[in-house]
């Protein structure tokens, strides 16, 4: 059982086990003594960490968030073209997702406490992560549309489109596992499944020139 004597460890065990219950159950349905177990700690020790289970469900969403952000700012402050750069956050936020498949179900279940009214935890995370990410995001397509290297497209619009392509699938994987009758989360399935979200936002994002036209005739491709 884990002990007082070993602070960080018996708090990332809560931590995880934390993240798997939410996941699973939702905030209403999650129960501190099945954490517990999970975590191999009494539940004493438990709150010695959490005050309560609403403060182990905002641990839960900061560890979520915060290591998104973490991930995705660093590529976001590169310096590099807007064609290289939302490609590099298209496939650092993938990436994050694909290493954490359990994180999804607890966004989701998130946004259905803020449409119920439940609103503490989801200003809380509209104001620490999803604002900041949003503006930086949107300033990519600005410098890229500046430039003419993307279509005019209505940052509000956009942005939740592709961040709906990047996360969907994982949500959407016991659909797609019941479907097909293989594994959508295993290494081959993710490598393809990310070539084709990469392909899909850069057909949406990109601007395609038509090829020089031949003297005296029309382009040899029509755009």
């Amino acid at each position: 059982m884990g002990s007082r004597g070993r602070p960080q460890q018996s708090r990332a065990a809560i931590l995880q086990a934390a993240v798997r219950e939410f996941a699973r159950e939702g905030v209403a349905g999650a129960r501190t003594d099945a954490i517990a177990r999970a975590a191999r700690v009494n539940k004493a020790l438990l709150y010695y960490y959490f005050e309560d289970k609403e403060a182990l469900y905002e641990a839960v969403i900061d560890q979520v968030f915060g290591g998104l952000t973490a991930n995705v700012r660093e590529v976001l402050a590169r310096e590099l073209p807007p064609k290289e750069k939302i490609l590099a956050y298209v496939g650092a936020h993938f990436d994050y997702i694909a290493g954490n498949p359990l994180y999804p179900p607890i966004v989701q279940d998130e946004m259905m406490r803020a449409r119920r009214g439940n609103t503490t935890q989801f200003e809380r995370m509209v104001k620490q992560y999803f604002h900041p990410l949003f503006s930086k995001i949107a300033e990519v397509l600005r410098d890229g549309q500046t430039t003419g290297e993307f279509r005019q497209v209505d940052a509000m619009h956009f942005i939740p489109s592709m961040i709906a392509v990047i996360v969907f699938y994982f949500s959407s994987a016991p659909v797609m596992r019941a479907m097909t009758g293989g594994d959508p989360l295993s290494p081959e399935r993710l490598s393809q499944r990310r070539a084709a979200v990469l392909d899909f936002i850069s057909a949406a994002l990109f601007r395609h020139y038509p090829d020089p036209k031949p003297e005296g005739g029309q382009s040899e491709r029509a755009q």
